[in-house]
């Protein structure tokens, strides 16, 4: 679902290597040819270890926002004021579910334990989207979360189906179509509220206010300021600058605002007849590293309550394990 925060780490030193054999380099030259052909590269073939390291990090990290995002939704369950909105509410909880499940698979193909990856989540080593540090307040937020926050992990992830990893992009495709339902939901629920109280209308607004700078943060730093984006952009995984998918996001997003209702809280928010684009004020930008580095509003929250449904749920998967222990040993028996 949420791809900001995939290339903030720091640049990890690089491996001392002796001189290069003419197999590794031939391998190499294969595997440039691969990416500028535009073709897939998949587990079995050769890649370079920072492609494996770089994949590794954004395919876990996409996964953990994935399983984290369900959280601050989760809240809102028993308070869905409609049987129809509880039951789209979970739907969509339980999708996201489903999208990290994708994501750890993808992940493990590149030859990684998915319980290593939990583990780095759990201990804060492995970040997540910050944009799910921040609280929802009340059930506007969860409409706006919708519109804003999935509208902008949709304009993200849509160049990620055409990601250079096969196992990345195939899971990329059906997690986009769902992320599409889950936009249009959201502002589905907007403008059912839109259309109510003034009280209703405060509340919208209040959202947007909330989660507007947020939003345009997940698209990650400014691409000078983005370590990992060069390599990222020479070897397929990413298609589309930082800048230039918060850019599109911003003219996707301000003739719905208009449709909606609302007003955007940037008062430099204003077409440029030059551009072609709408030009919009600066991005707190110490307000992201705050929240990236641990220390938003509810992240120690976010993390607690991850650990311990993961201890909670101990029981469901060594259950799981055995079950398919005794699968096997039936199976091999019945051969013998």
């Amino acid at each position: 679902m949420y791809t900001q925060a995939l290339d903030i780490g720091g640049k990890e030193p690089e491996a001392k290597r002796g001189p290069r054999s003419l197999t590794e380099t031939q391998y190499e030259a294969e595997f440039d040819a691969k990416v500028a052909r535009g073709d897939f590269i998949e587990p079995k073939d050769w890649m370079p270890e920072g492609y494996r390291k770089t994949l590794v990090r954004q395919i876990s990290q996409h996964a953990h926002s994935e399983i984290v995002g369900m959280l601050p939704e989760g809240n809102w369950v028993t308070r869905a004021p409609t049987l129809k909105r509880k039951a789209i509410l979970l739907a969509k909880i339980q999708d996201e579910g489903g999208h990290g499940m994708y994501l750890y698979a993808a992940a493990e193909t590149l030859g990684v334990e998915r319980d290593d990856l939990v583990d780095a989540l759990h201990s804060g080593k492995a970040k997540y989207s910050s944009i799910f540090n921040y609280p929802t307040l009340n059930w506007a937020d969860i409409g706006v979360i919708g519109w804003l926050v999935d509208g902008a992990a949709i304009m993200n992830q849509i160049p990620l189906t055409r990601c250079s990893f096969g196992p990345y992009a195939r899971a990329m495709i059906r997690i986009c179509k769902e992320e599409s339902f889950h936009q249009r939901q959201g502002y589905d629920l907007l403008l059912a509220m839109m259309k109510g109280t003034s009280a209703q209308h405060d509340m919208v607004q209040d959202a947007v206010n909330r989660w507007w700078w947020p939003s345009l943060m997940m698209f990650g730093p400014h691409d000078k300021d983005s370590p990992h984006s060069g390599d990222s952009m020479r070897w397929g995984i990413k298609r589309i600058s930082n800048d230039d998918l918060r850019q599109k996001f911003v003219d996707a997003t301000v003739p719905q605002a208009k449709v909606l209702g609302v007003s955007l809280p940037d008062p430099l928010l204003k077409w440029n007849d030059e551009r072609g684009h709408f030009d919009f004020g600066p991005i707190d930008w110490s307000e992201f590293w705050n929240v990236v580095n641990g220390h938003g509003p509810c992240a120690k929250d976010r993390m607690a309550d991850r650990v311990a449904a993961w201890d909670d749920g101990a029981w469901v998967r060594e259950a799981a394990l055995a079950y398919a222990d005794k699968s096997a040993a039936r199976a091999q028996k019945a051969a013998e």
